[in-house]
């Protein structure tokens, strides 16, 4: 991403978050809570995950827009992530994405990881879950 240093991924330097109001997206945040099997699986992996910048799961802070779980023929299980940043510009995107993809790819059985980084809907307080706004309250961001 031009003007990005690649080297730079100390998460303080991410503190350019900013929690401003959008508009509400019809489901939105994903939680996975109807998720079952390897599906549920990946879910509660996602959910061990931590912003780089303060103690909340990327799931409570509306990061993930989505997952899916397929069975490919002679490759096994694959699990697709949609992801989007709090900003674009984060230095610790690629971190964090790491981080993400590691956490799936140790979910029992899953063979492959496709992650994918999205950017509409641009993410807005509105996407953090109600625990998210709850634990960002807790950490002293009001919200």
């Amino acid at each position: 991403m031009p003007g990005v240093d690649d080297d730079c991924v100390d998460p303080a330097l991410c503190a350019y978050t900013e929690y401003v109001e959008g508009e509400e997206v019809e489901d939105l945040p994903a939680t996975g809570e109807d998720a079952e099997g390897v599906e549920a699986d990946v879910w509660d992996a996602l959910y061990g995950v931590e912003d780089p910048e303060m103690p909340i799961s990327i799931v409570d802070l509306g990061l993930i827009y989505g997952v899916e779980v397929t069975e490919r023929v002679d490759e096994g299980v694959h699990a697709e992530v949609l992801m989007t940043l709090t900003y674009s510009g984060c230095p610790a995107r690629d971190m964090l994405t790491d981080e993400v993809e590691r956490a799936v790819a140790g979910v029992e059985s899953v063979e492959s990881v496709d992650l994918r980084l999205v950017w509409s809907p641009e993410w807005s307080i509105e996407m953090v879950t109600e625990q998210g706004k709850a634990d960002l309250k807790e950490f002293g961001l009001s919200v």
